[in-house]
């Protein structure tokens, strides 16, 4: 075997790699459900610090809270119950 066929192995292998790649992501993203916010949508704030030790009844969701503005990138600013804005 010469470098040559040891190359063309190698540039098969990666090809091959690619190709499974991007299989494996139209995969993925087919299962992705996409959120649309809207200015006066009710949303709930999942507390991720309830991971550990939740307690049997305590919900590790807040709110609801009203959104006011939809920033880019999945970003939002809701209003917190005691009047105060939040992102």
């Amino acid at each position: 075997m010469n470098l040559f066929e040891l190359e063309e192995i190698r540039m098969n292998a990666y090809e091959n790699s690619m190709i499974y790649k991007m299989r494996t992501k139209a995969a993925h993203d087919k299962l992705i459900r996409l959120k649309d916010f809207k200015v006066g949508d009710s949303v709930l704030l999942y507390n991720s610090k309830l991971r550990l030790f939740p307690g049997k009844l305590r919900s590790k969701w807040a709110g609801p809270f009203k959104i006011h503005e939809v920033l880019p990138y999945g970003s939002l600013t809701y209003s917190i119950k005691r009047g105060r804005n939040s992102q």
